[in-house]
């Protein structure tokens, strides 16, 4: 991608060239049941974390939004696809960009605070034509705060949900 831009000390950055990776913009969110006081999350093989890392990582619920869709409208179809809960609606906890550095893609992060009863699909485990593979996890509210405290989360966004649930409930 070439670009101009403006400079701090004034003037104007011509012809600047990046690599930037389209990826679209997500949508994920982290599903709350206070009754039961757990957070319901996905697990699932993650390919590019596969040589540095675990491969299989316990996130948020995430995905792309679809070019007709909200971000809002991509995470109530993601839940239901990957994990099985009929949410009608959901909070906004942040929007931001994952690498800006190389690639444009941005997360809207969202709440949904869900019961037991809001479970449908119990087989759920993502879409089989896109090659998902996705568990659905329930861990007690405060072990996956400690988890994330304790650098056994590995993901971003499931890290900022995190960090916004441990503020909320501690108001």
């Amino acid at each position: 991608m070439t670009c101009d831009h403006s400079r701090y000390e004034g003037g104007i950055e011509r012809n600047v060239t990046r690599l930037v990776f389209e990826r679209g913009d997500s949508a994920a969110a982290l599903l709350h049941d206070p009754g039961r006081d757990i957070v319901l999350l996905t697990e699932q093989f993650r390919m590019p974390t596969y040589e540095k890392g675990p491969g299989w990582l316990l996130e948020v619920a995430a995905g792309t939004v679809e070019p007709s869709e909200t971000p809002d409208a991509c995470i109530i179809r993601e839940l239901r696809e990957e994990i099985g809960y009929e949410v009608d609606a959901v909070e906004l906890i942040a929007r931001f960009y994952v690498s800006p550095g190389g690639t444009s893609e941005r997360i809207f992060l969202y709440y949904a605070s869900v019961s037991a009863n809001m479970l449908k699909d119990h087989a759920a485990s993502g879409v089989a034509s896109q090659q998902e593979d996705v568990k659905r996890v329930e861990i007690p509210t405060r072990e996956f705060l400690d988890m994330a405290a304790r650098h056994q989360i590995e993901d971003a966004k499931t890290l900022i949900a995190a960090l916004w649930l441990h503020l909320r409930i501690s108001e």
